[in-house]
């Protein structure tokens, strides 16, 4: 056997993986991963004596100590190795890789709601869309027919590359190229090139082909000879599948039809119109592998968004929508628009900085402001980088400890809370 055969066999007896000494589930495999501040090794023992089973490390004088640790070379390269080989196990799961700049993760989900409904379905759970959470959620497929949907992401280039060919993916989907992460990837176009790995993987190995959103700019360019099930806009050139928002105030309602079909209306629980991609591509998906119209329905219906995503709030004094877990340029201005379509009295536009943009950082905030200073009569931005730009009338708080008090008093209002996770200002609901 090789060694990787010999630490599949392992997991087949300990299907629970865990990369956290806190968390040790009896009889689980934990895996000893290094950080910038933290060697997992040094937890090792402590994690068997907790419960776990078989502890994987790449320090051979732990090892020594303990015959339940597997030596390994490297800890992170035998759980890539490990989860890839599970995948490879299963071929009769369909597996759909996501990636894109925005709207990755509700698009997952919406996508993996739709498909509950005929077939059993594993999917990404939370964020764990990285070189560590890939693995770790490819380990958590069955081998039982039915689908297994992978959000990746990236902030740098040739990451997409890499976690594609940890998924192999039977179909891919992008969701759109945005303005993001600009400082790893060395400008927009390293953007462009690095989401486009996907399709050239797709591409390469002669996959089924991917889920294109042909309203979305730049996609159907980089799609140039892959097999795609087109969807977007109502009028977009090259459409198989469209659709369109009915009203948005606050809640998304939209139509959508395939040519010769009648329009099927859907009201669901998303906040802000530029959810109407993210919809259309959970449509198209369900359309290709046969979900029936009134289950397709039925599930965006349901759909209830979380984890700070797009989602609509009441609290005693106010009514907020929230969607504090990221933030880029591309993510901000569709929200400022959205925002801007809702009728209220009284509105509140709380917004944090938007990091990881390098050099492009103070030029992009300031097109915020501007934006602002056009719409926006009550506005409070959070962060160094808003405070360099801010523009008469703003309020600025360095941090959203020091915004908390002087939110006690607000009342009546319809709230914007948007900004990158590290802001924190996914702590404001509890004060507002």
């Amino acid at each position: 056997m090789t060694d990787i055969e010999k630490l599949y066999a392992l997991f087949l007896k300990h299907r629970v993986v865990t990369t956290d000494s806190r968390h040790t589930p009896k009889g689980s495999m934990f895996f000893a991963l290094k950080g910038d501040n933290f060697d997992g090794n040094q937890f090792a023992l402590k994690a068997l004596q907790a419960g776990c089973a078989v502890a994987v490390v790449d320090d051979a004088d732990v090892a020594e100590q303990d015959k339940r640790c597997v030596l390994v070379d490297d800890v992170l390269e035998a759980l890539q190795q490990l989860g890839h080989y599970h995948r490879e196990q299963m071929p009769s799961k369909m597996i759909i890789q996501i990636t894109g700049t925005n709207g990755k993760t509700t698009t997952k989900e919406l996508i993996a709601a739709v498909l509950s409904e005929i077939a059993p379905v594993q999917f990404t759970q939370g964020n764990l869309n990285n070189h560590i959470g890939v693995p770790l959620t490819l380990l958590t497929l069955e081998d039982d027919g039915g689908f297994g949907i992978i959000e990746t992401g990236a902030n740098h280039p040739g990451e997409i590359a890499m976690l594609s060919r940890l998924v192999d993916p039977d179909m891919g989907l992008i969701t759109n190229v945005g303005r993001a992460h600009l400082e790893g990837f060395g400008g927009f176009e390293g953007v462009k090139r690095t989401k486009k790995e996907l399709y050239d993987y797709i591409r390469e190995h002669n996959k089924i082909g991917i889920f294109l959103n042909v309203s979305a700019e730049g996609l159907t360019e980089m799609a140039d000879g892959l097999g795609a099930v087109r969807y977007g806009l109502t009028g977009a050139e090259g459409a198989e599948i469209w659709g369109e928002v009915v009203e948005c105030n606050p809640f998304v309602k939209i139509r959508y039809r395939q040519e010769h079909t009648p329009w099927q209306v859907v009201q669901t629980h998303l906040i802000g119109a530029y959810n109407i991609h993210n919809i259309m591509a959970a449509v198209a998906v369900g359309m290709q592998f046969g979900v029936p119209f009134p289950l397709i329905n039925q599930a965006l219906q349901n759909y209830e968004p979380h984890n700070n995503r797009s989602e609509f709030r009441r609290t005693k004094r106010n009514e907020l929508v929230i969607d504090a877990y990221n933030a880029n340029p591309s993510s901000m201005m569709v929200a400022l628009d959205n925002f801007e379509q809702i009728r209220h009295a009284h509105k509140l536009w709380i917004l944090g900085e938007m990091r990881e943009l390098g050099a492009d950082s103070e030029a992009e905030h300031r097109r915020i402001a501007e934006r602002l200073k056009e719409h926006a009569r009550d506005v409070i931005l959070v962060g160094g980088e808003f405070r360099k730009v801010a523009l008469p009338g703003m309020r600025c708080y360095d941090t959203v400890e020091e915004l908390k008090p002087a939110l006690a008093q607000v009342s009546g209002h319809l709230v914007l809370v948007k900004g990158s996770n590290g802001t924190r200002l996914f702590q404001l609901p509890e004060v507002l």
